[in-house]
């Protein structure tokens, strides 16, 4: 394929909401129950841990993947019915064993999750350090895609791929309490960082540590982005932190959505800003959550400054969206909520109609 100037890149993107125009949607085929580790403890919810300890290496049920697909393709023709490109991930097998020198997984964990580990930020799509083993090879059931990317003309990087040895994770970690600062279970070893902890907002980028993202993860983003970007490191009172996209979304030009409980003290760049605060979620508690808590209802996906989507049955959160004068289309997604995300985590927005511009005085 002939390659052209960056000018003509397939990949275009700056924030969470211009008008959207292509956009990878991840798939659930082959989800894989991954090898139970400490550093999942500090995140998953606790009466999760037995299920993950007694089906370490089981895929997960049959049933439930196949729902979740169901609701991936609908959601992906939603999308297409709107004029919008959508590309899907391959599955990479998942189920196959892989090792380092310093360690060895049964199994990977799944393509679902597109947003955890590659960052678009205006023409350059960067791979990510994960910090979870079982997620160390997942980015190539996106590489076909990477590959086309990279020949129109886009940028592609890759953070240090980190070695995920023990010295990475806190020994006999001890998790905070609330109200205290932030403890992660990982130590500064080495850069980790899921793209899935930072929000864009033109040349504002925010970003929190978690489980999942240390400082130098942060610290290695920050300089490879430069100056022609502003990184803000965020404080939220969440001793589970992973991915900020449940606490901290931007959604259009002047309106933020906020967990109602962990932010501590709202960044000054927001002061007049419409600030929604997400209601309670509609879930019921006896529902399967494997890796998340309810606030996942707050994973919505802009696909332009002026309509979201949101979960069929979050009746909740789309009469608090309406009334702050954003539009709301439904579509089923209790399934692939299961595997511990909703709309934004299932999406990387690739291509988004707009500049590099500052939101901020």
């Amino acid at each position: 394929m002939e390659k052209t100037n960056e000018n003509n890149s397939m990949v275009n993107c700056f924030n969470e909401w211009d008008k959207l125009e292509e956009v990878i949607v991840g798939i659930a085929d082959e989800s894989m129950v991954p090898t139970w580790h400490s550093y999942m403890g500090p995140v998953l919810p606790e009466k999760q841990h037995d299920f993950f300890k007694k089906n370490a290496g089981k895929p997960f049920n049959h049933e439930l993947i196949r729902n979740a697909n169901h609701e991936l393709d609908m959601f992906a023709q939603l999308l297409e019915s709107r004029g919008i490109v959508v590309r899907r991930p391959t599955n990479y097998g998942f189920a196959k064993p892989y090792a380092t020198p310093d360690w060895k997984e049964d199994n990977s964990l799944y393509a679902a999750m597109p947003r955890d580990l590659l960052l678009v930020v205006g023409n350059e799509i960067i791979e990510c350090p994960m910090s979870w083993r079982s997620r160390y090879h997942e980015v190539n059931a996106y590489r076909p895609l990477l590959k086309e990317y990279f020949a129109s003309g886009c940028k592609w990087s890759s953070a240090p791929k980190p070695q995920l040895t023990d010295e990475l994770y806190q020994e006999n970690f001890v998790p905070g309490k609330k109200g205290e600062r932030f403890k992660s279970c990982l130590t500064e070893f080495e850069p980790t960082f899921d793209a899935a902890d930072f929000v864009r907002c033109g040349k504002d980028i925010f970003g929190q540590l978690s489980h999942v993202t240390n400082q130098s993860g942060f610290d290695w983003l920050e300089r490879h982005l430069g100056d022609e970007y502003r990184l803000h490191q965020l404080e939220f009172d969440d001793q589970h932190a992973m991915h900020i996209d449940t606490t901290f979304m931007p959604l259009a030009p002047g309106k933020l959505l906020v967990h109602p409980d962990k932010i501590r003290t709202l960044p000054k760049q927001f002061k007049d800003w419409d600030i929604i605060t997400a209601p309670t979620p509609c879930f019921p508690d006896s529902y399967p959550l494997h890796f998340s808590s309810k606030w996942i209802s707050m994973n919505i996906f802009m696909i332009d400054e002026n309509i979201a989507i949101v979960e069929q049955d979050e009746k909740s959160i789309q009469d608090t969206l309406m009334q702050h004068g954003i539009d709301v289309i439904t579509t089923p997604f209790k399934n692939f909520n299961a595997l511990g995300g909703s709309f934004h985590c299932a999406t990387l927005d690739i291509r988004r109609r707009g500049k590099l511009q500052s939101y901020f005085n």
